[in-house]
Order: structure tokens, then C-alpha cells, then sequence
């Protein structure tokens, strides 16, 4: 069963950076504006954050750890593992891990590692620097997590290209033995992977002339088969049944109760009608369950840790205790539960690039 019970890990920072650049819904040229104002109300995401051409994931991890790392006041050796998710890395190789390590100047001795998990991506990036730092010798590091997804797709989908926004977040891990617990499940099912996916571009079916033609295929979604592609009704179907269903589990496996167990609900952030289904069949108190996704839009990975640093910056910097109940989904197909409980983060002011 993939689930962990992670003792002496405390999560110490959180730090997010987005791009300047905000873009409206109104503002693609795909929509009227009355197609515009119809997606605001029912998808609920009005704005997101998309950067320039020359601005990386990795770029906007790089910032936010470098602010993480300056307010938390560790030294750059005493970093032991980075861990960078992202399914928009620099390149194709080498890892983008391997590059951060040098830009931010990290030992050499420090442990890097990439992964491409998608919406999944901060949970499966604290699962697995949790069990470095307690399995090994290391004592500190740094999970960097962040995407630039309208680059995968195609500007004339209807489909995808409102839905995402750009961000990349660092957070800081250290071994701890008075740390409370972290509880993490996660589940997959590869079976339904093509609800998410892009065609061509890797070794399976790599980049030919015909990778790059574009097709109709009638309602507003015209691409090309270099571009990722979303079964809306797949997705949707997915995502208000399997992750509530995992949420429901976990809560009584661990006997938590709703009301009195939890302070935050943190569901990433797909879209309004995934987000609000969920709250529903959960039956989880709205004044629990914060929401950024009318500013920032689905934002994958970083979706998460965005709502820590933007919704709770306040509540989560003081010395009061904070339960976080989280559930992620998507790429794979993948979804998973985590617990967290935490006080006193270094959380630095969102960044701009």
C-alpha cells in the first residue's frame, strides 16, 4: 500500500514565485467576450500569471529558493538533497535538479533528483525528500516544484489554454526529531493516462513533420500532436470521484473529523467546478477551504504551496499549530492524500519575475 507515516520531518519554509505578467480571460483572442464571462462564472478562473519566453520553471524555483534560503538563514552547504518536480524541465537532460544545484550554488555532495509528476507534484516531492531525511544522513532539503504548462499546449485549445498558470515554489525540509508527523497516501492508475497527455515528443512517438500539423477538431479546439491534450469529461469524472473517495478513507483511517481535526483543506486547484464538487461530496466547512484559483488558475504541481504562501501566509507564520489536510490529482492518472501540521514557516511575500 503506498502509504507513509514520516516521523522527525518538519516542514520550515514555503516560498512562491509567479510571473508578472498578468493575462485575463478576455484577453485570449480564442473567446467572444461572451464565451469570456461565461468561462469566469463557471470555471472560476478570471486571471492567471503566464511568463515570458525566456523565463523557466527552474527560473522561478531558483528565485524562490534563494528568498527561502536567505530569510531562513541556512547555508547553502548544509543543503543535502534537492528535489525538483516539473514536467517543464530545462531540457531533456540533463535534470534540471543537477542545474539548480549549481545555479544555487549547493555542495556538491548534495543529492539531486527530478520528477515529472504533474498536479501531483509538491506531494510526491515532500514524500520523497521526507524519506531521504529519514533514511539517510542528510538533515536539510529543498523540494522545488513548478511548471510553465501553457507552453505545452496549443494557444488555439479552448479546452486547455485558459485553465493554466505559471508559478514555481521552493519549500524547506529538515530532520527534526520534535517534529509531528506526516501522513501521505497516494494512489495511480495508469489505465485512464491519456485523459492527460501529449502525443508526441518523447522516445514512444517522437518529433516528426507530423507532430507539428495542426487539426480542427471543431469547438474551439485546434491542435497538433506535439501538444497536451485534456478529456475534459475524463478528468472531470476522475477528479470528483477517486481523490474525495481516497480523502474519505484517509480521514477514517486516521479518525479525523472534519470540524475539529482540521484547520485548511488545501484541494489543488483545477478549476472551480472540480474544486467546489469536491467540498460537496466531502461535506467539508467553505470557510476551511481556501481558493486562488480566480488569480492564479491551475497552477500543477505548485498549486498547493501557492495557496500556503498567498490564502494562509499569516496564519501558517505564527506559533499556533496549523492541520493541513491536502488532496492532489492528475497526470498518471495519479491522486493522493497528505496530513500536515505545522507552525512558525518562514514564508517570504509571493515574487514577481
Amino acid at each position: 500500500m503506498a502509504s507513509w507515516d514520516i516521523n522527525n520531518v518538519r516542514i520550515k519554509g514555503v516560498a512562491a514565485c509567479v510571473p508578472g505578467n498578468k493575462v485575463k480571460t478576455e484577453d485570449f483572442d480564442i473567446f467572444t467576450a461572451e464565451e469570456a464571462e461565461v468561462f469566469n462564472k463557471t470555471v472560476g478562473i478570471r486571471e492567471r500569471r503566464i511568463a515570458s519566453a525566456d523565463v523557466c520553471a527552474s527560473d522561478m524555483c531558483q528565485r524562490a529558493s534563494e528568498k527561502l534560503l536567505g530569510e531562513l538563514g541556512w547555508e547553502k552547504d548544509s543543503i543535502d538533497a534537492l528535489v525538483f518536480e516539473s514536467v517543464t524541465g530545462d531540457y531533456r537532460t540533463p535534470p534540471t535538479a543537477c542545474l539548480l544545484q549549481h545555479r544555487l550554488g549547493l555542495s556538491n555532495d548534495c543529492f539531486c533528483l527530478d520528477l515529472p509528476m504533474g498536479c501531483c507534484g509538491c506531494m510526491y516531492g515532500i514524500t520523497v525528500a521526507a524519506n531521504l531525511l529519514t533514511a539517510g544522513n542528510i538533515r536539510r532539503a529543498l523540494v522545488l516544484v513548478g511548471d510553465t504548462a501553457l507552453r505545452m499546449g496549443s494557444m488555439k485549445d479552448k479546452s486547455r489554454v485558459p485553465l493554466f498558470g505559471d508559478a514555481g515554489i521552493a519549500m524547506a525540509l529538515e530532520y527534526d526529531t520534535a517534529a509531528p508527523g506526516i501522513a501521505i497516501d497516494f494512489h495511480t492508475d495508469g489505465s485512464n493516462h491519456n485523459a492527460l497527455f501529449t502525443p508526441h515528443g518523447g522516445f514512444r512517438n517522437p518529433v516528426t513533420e507530423e507532430s507539428l500539423k495542426y487539426e480542427d477538431f471543431g469547438n474551439g479546439i485546434v491542435r497538433a500532436p506535439i501538444h497536451t491534450t485534456i478529456d475534459g469529461m475524463a478528468v472531470f469524472t476522475f477528479a470528483i470521484s477517486a481523490p474525495p473517495k481516497s480523502v474519505k478513507q484517509f480521514m477514517e483511517k486516521y479518525s479525523i473529523d472534519c470540524e475539529r481535526d482540521v484547520d485548511y483543506f488545501l484541494i489543488h486547484q483545477a478549476n472551480k467546478l472540480i474544486v467546489d464538487r469536491v467540498v460537496r461530496k466531502l461535506k467539508l466547512p467553505q470557510d476551511k477551504v481556501p481558493y486562488n484559483l480566480e488569480e492564479f488558475g491551475n497552477t500543477g504541481g505548485a498549486s498547493i504551496p501557492l495557496l500556503m504562501v498567498t490564502r494562509l501566509r499569516d496564519r501558517l507564520r505564527s506559533n499556533k499549530e496549523t492541520t493541513l489536510l491536502c488532496s492532489s490529482f492528475g497526470l498518471g492518472l495519479s491522486w493522493g492524500t497528505m496530513l500536515l501540521k505545522v507552525s512558525d514557516l518562514v514564508i517570504p511575500e509571493l515574487i514577481e519575475i
